[in-house]
């Protein structure tokens, strides 16, 4: 249940261009604020710092106003010392720049609900859609499920969503959960964390796979993308502080031991079914930095590492790139 409040016309301010500035203290890791039914605005955290302060000028009326807010959290702790200590959800709210002052709203009355209405009907699965009314989809719209169906993608190479036009939420195929998205969260290097989505194709039909989005921001739905990708660039990095592979550990009487005599790191590096390797393009033992498909050495370096991998296949430790090519 929203909260809601009640302003006189001491309340608001004269001038048109100031505007009241909701403040929220919040421990979740995001939120999204509604103000009389109307979308206004989200905020989140860092990796460092999971609690924020959500603050944004809003439009309030003569009278009765109300105000939702949805928190969610990507997952708390569930074990430790600290456990009691630990925060979650809203810890203050408040109106200010009134004419009258701040106004203090964690003595309102608020409901909580756990669960969208959505997730309690189901409505992302054939059976639960039918529970509520679809309309035509629009751009724009915060706190939203989007349905649509598409075909399985021809070939064997893996189906993925592009879902950049999108902003935060959960992604439904068929019924299944394929996780959530955050394309809005943006990295240090001032792009998205993650853009693409992996579908296994035992999720999906031949035909009217059924894809339902629920956007918790400001999504463009008409931008996702149902693509397939190539993944012939296999890369592995080795370092001296791995742990061995698991085959040679063994668990007996409580304690884990070796079994085996070899307990080296190791990796393994196979192509996809029906393609061979066709070169080893990158190795380097030594420091290399970059990542797959874009590895260069650094500052410690073995010259001939790439002819030594391309002849034995291992030289631990060591970052190799390979090229996979059809059979």
């Amino acid at each position: 249940q929203p909260c809601s409040f009640r302003l006189e016309a001491d309340d608001l301010p004269i001038r048109g261009d100031i505007r009241p500035v909701l403040a929220v203290k919040s421990s979740s890791h995001a939120l999204v604020a509604f103000v009389n039914d109307a979308f206004a605005g989200n905020g989140h955290g860092t990796k460092k710092e999971k609690g924020f302060t959500f603050d944004r000028p809003i439009n309030l009326r003569l009278g009765v106003n109300h105000l939702a807010l949805l928190s969610s959290s990507m997952g708390m702790k569930d074990s430790g010392g600290e456990l009691v200590e630990l925060k979650g959800g809203i810890q203050d709210c408040t109106i200010q720049g009134l004419n009258t002052g701040t106004l203090d709203l964690q003595v309102n009355g608020w409901g909580h609900k756990a669960k969208l209405e959505g997730e309690e009907k189901e409505i992302y699965t054939e059976k639960g859609m039918g529970a509520v009314k679809w309309v035509p989809a629009t751009s724009g719209q915060a706190v939203t499920w989007y349905k649509r169906y598409f075909d399985e993608p021809d070939g064997d190479d893996p189906v993925v969503l592009d879902m950049t036009s999108m902003c935060k939420g959960m992604i439904f195929v068929n019924g299944e959960g394929m996780g959530r998205y955050w394309t809005s969260f943006i990295t240090p290097g001032k792009v998205a964390s993650q853009a693409v989505y992996h579908i296994p194709r035992p999720f999906l039909k031949s035909k009217n796979n059924l894809l339902v989005v629920f956007e918790e921001e400001l999504g463009k739905p008409e931008g996702i993308l149902i693509q397939t990708v190539r993944r012939d660039d296999i890369c592995v990095f080795i370092s001296e502080h791995n742990p061995a592979q698991i085959k040679p550990w063994d668990e007996h009487g409580g304690q884990i031991k070796l079994i085996a005599e070899d307990h080296n790191t190791r990796g393994f590096l196979n192509c996809p079914p029906k393609k061979t390797i066709q070169e080893v393009v990158f190795a380097s033992f030594g420091n290399p930095v970059g990542s797959c498909g874009n590895f260069t050495v650094g500052t410690c370096h073995v010259p001939n590492a790439k002819d030594i991998v391309a002849k034995v296949h291992a030289f631990p430790p060591l970052t190799m790139r390979i090229i996979c090519n059809t059979v």
